[in-house]
C-alpha cells in the first residue's frame, strides 16, 4: 500500500514538473511574439522594448518574492549580463526577423551551447541524443542556407550571439537553489547596463514608444520573461543540459504556429521543412533516455 501512495505521489510529480516545463516554453515562444509585434510596425526601438521588457520584470519578479533586504535576492553579476545580451539582442534582430525564424536560429544557437556545456561538464552524449541533435541542427542549417528566402544574414548572426547569451543563462539556472530569487537577482542586475543602452538610445534620440509598444514590452517582461523564467530556472535544474537543450529546439515550432495564426506571417516551405526537421531531431534525442 505504501508503495502505491509513492508511485502515485512520484507519477504526480512528474506531471507537475512536465506542465512547468510546458509552460516555461510556451513563455519563451510568447516572447517572440510580442517583440515581433512592437518592433514590426515601428511602435517601439529595440532600446525601449528591453528596458519595459527587463524593467518590468524585476518589478514583478521583486512583487513576487517581496524582498525586505536585498542580500535575501540571489543570481549573479554574470547571470544579470547573459540576460541583458539575450534580451537586447534578441530586439534588434527581430526588427528584420520573423517569429518563427528568429526562435529557429535563436535555440539552434541555444542548444549548440548548451550541449557544449554539458559535454565540457562531463555529461557523457549518448549516440542516440548526438543524432538528434544533428538532425535538429541541420533544419538550421536548412533555413539559413543562401536563396530567396534566407533570413537577413546581420540579423541571423545577432539572434545567434542572443541564443549563445541565453544558453549560458540557462546553464546557470542548472546550480540554482532558489529560483525565484536567482532570477529576480538577475533581472536586477541587468538594470545598469540596461542604463547604458538607453542613455544612449536617448543621445541619439533614437528613443520612441507608443502606447501598444509599451504594453507588448510589458507583457513581455511580466507574464513571458518574469514569471516564465523563474519557471524555467526551477525546471533546468531537474535536467542534464543536453536535455534542456533539446526540449528548447520546440519553441520554434510554436512561435512559427503562432506567427501564421496571429502576425499572418508567411509559412514557407523553406521553413516548413526545416520545422520538420527539427522536431523529428528533439524526437530521436528525447527517446534516448528518460528525463
Amino acid at each position: 500500500m505504501a508503495n502505491r501512495y509513492v508511485l502515485r505521489d512520484a507519477n504526480t510529480e512528474k506531471w507537475i514538473w512536465l506542465g512547468a516545463t510546458v509552460l516555461s516554453l510556451i513563455a519563451f515562444a510568447a516572447n517572440s511574439i510580442f517583440c515581433r509585434l512592437a518592433l514590426r510596425g515601428g511602435d517601439i526601438d529595440p532600446a525601449s522594448f528591453t528596458t519595459i521588457r527587463l524593467l518590468g520584470g524585476t518589478l514583478c519578479l521583486l512583487c513576487l518574492i517581496r524582498p525586505t533586504n536585498l542580500k535575501m535576492l540571489g543570481g549573479s553579476w554574470r547571470g544579470g549580463l547573459y540576460l541583458f545580451v539575450y534580451a537586447y539582442l534578441f530586439a534588434v534582430a527581430y526588427i528584420q526577423l520573423d517569429a518563427g525564424v528568429g526562435a529557429l536560429i535563436l535555440f539552434g544557437a541555444v542548444q549548440i551551447t548548451l550541449f557544449a556545456v554539458g559535454w565540457s561538464g562531463g555529461e557523457k552524449v549518448r549516440l542516440r541524443a548526438l543524432l538528434g541533435m544533428l538532425v535538429a541542427f541541420s533544419g538550421l542549417v536548412i533555413l539559413l542556407a543562401p536563396g530567396g528566402s534566407a533570413p537577413p544574414l546581420g540579423s541571423a548572426l545577432l539572434m545567434m550571439v542572443a541564443g549563445v547569451a541565453w544558453g549560458a543563462y540557462s546553464a546557470l539556472g542548472r546550480w540554482s537553489v532558489n529560483p525565484l530569487a536567482d532570477t529576480a537577482g538577475n533581472f536586477l542586475r541587468s538594470l545598469p547596463l540596461l542604463a547604458v543602452v538607453a542613455s544612449v538610445a536617448l543621445i541619439h534620440e533614437s528613443w520612441h514608444v507608443s502606447p501598444i509598444g509599451a504594453l507588448y514590452a510589458s507583457a513581455s517582461g511580466v507574464l513571458a520573461s518574469g514569471a516564465g523564467y523563474a519557471v524555467w530556472y526551477a525546471v533546468v535544474r531537474r535536467l542534464r543540459a543536453q536535455t534542456a537543450a533539446i526540449l528548447q529546439l520546440s519553441v520554434p515550432v510554436f512561435a512559427c504556429a503562432a506567427g501564421v495564426i496571429v502576425l499572418d506571417e508567411p509559412l514557407s516551405v523553406r521553413l516548413a521543412v526545416a520545422s520538420a526537421v527539427v522536431l523529428s531531431g528533439i524526437a530521436l534525442a528525447l527517446t534516448a533516455r528518460r528525463f
